[in-house]
């Protein structure tokens, strides 16, 4: 693989360039904070552990920054964006740059929370600056929809990145940080500061790392299921599990049924519990509903990520 010009990725200047021969100005509405440092991609790429046979998804690539890094070190790398004239342009801005490598890239012009399938090889790892309103969302349907992700690092918001890496009994532990873990093993990665970012936010950022699980949570229900019970269980996170999931099992008592059999106190609250815990919770619920005959087993709720 031939190696790029030096000058190859995109500095300050460039990015402003760049914007202003778009009329881009960079919108709160989308999160859009544009990375102007080239030594923080290339730190971002080398954290990520990108490796040479790697396919890297990208998700909201804006004008390249990040996108011209992962070329330098990936195999082939296809991004996701949302926004026409940006999507419009990184295919030319590639082919400008590192002209060597523009038959690697592959751009997909859609919402990321759409994308159902990518083109060519199947990923092996994500890598993505991703805009702080829909971080949580994008990153789960991302290792949803493609279990070939092997190995993800994302810089998001502080607080974002705080919430998906917590450990039960935390203060910030909570629906994030269990339906990262269904998936994945996260952890902090690093922080980024402000002064990276055009223009710069107004708040802090930081890089997480999920390495996919090699053995899934062991379990009967369906991620669904459990998805439903860890929705519950932090919709009302101050109460006691036995009454946050009252409304989910039908009754505090089968609440508190199903809690005993999977072996966690109703007194419990959501945020002492590991995602197997909250395994356990949905298969006993699933179990109590099938030995009721006659009665239709009630429908999980739409899980909110």
């Amino acid at each position: 693989m031939s190696s790029p010009t030096p000058d190859a990725l995109l500095g300050p200047a460039d990015v402003r360039e760049l914007a202003a021969a778009l009329g881009v100005r960079p919108t709160k509405q989308r999160g859009q904070n544009f990375v102007i440092d080239a030594n923080t991609v290339r730190r971002i790429v080398r954290t990520a552990g990108v490796r040479p046979e790697d396919v890297v998804v990208e998700v909201g690539p804006g004008l390249g920054s990040l996108t011209l890094a992962l070329l330098e070190a990936a195999e082939r790398v296809v991004a996701v964006e949302i926004d026409d004239v940006l999507a419009g342009a990184l295919p030319a801005t590639v082919a400008a740059r590192m002209p060597e490598r523009a038959d690697r890239f592959a751009l997909v012009h859609s919402d990321a929370m759409h994308v159902a399938d990518l083109p060519g090889p199947t990923p092996t790892a994500l890598v993505a600056n991703l805009p702080y309103n829909v971080a949580v969302p994008v990153l789960l349907h991302m290792l949803d929809t493609f279990p070939s992700i092997e190995r993800t690092l994302v810089m998001v918001q502080a607080e974002v990145a705080d919430r998906l890496a917590a450990a039960p009994g935390s203060k910030v532990y909570g629906v994030p940080s269990v339906k990262a873990n269904w998936y994945a093993e996260v952890k902090r990665a690093g922080a980024i500061g402000r002064n990276v970012f055009w223009p710069a936010p107004n708040v802090d950022s930081g890089l997480v790392s999920l390495a996919r699980r090699t053995e899934p949570v062991k379990t009967t229900a369906t991620k669904r299921e459990v998805f439903a019970v860890v929705d519950a269980a932090f919709a009302q996170r101050r109460k006691t599990l036995r009454a946050a999931l009252a409304g989910w099992a039908g009754s505090a008592a089968a609440a508190e049924a199903a809690l005993v059999a999977a072996g966690v106190s109703p007194q419990a609250r959501g945020e002492s519990l590991t995602v197997e815990e909250f395994a356990r919770i949905a298969e006993h619920k699933r179990a109590a509903d099938a030995d009721r005959p006659g009665e239709p087993e009630r429908p999980a709720d739409q899980p909110a990520e």
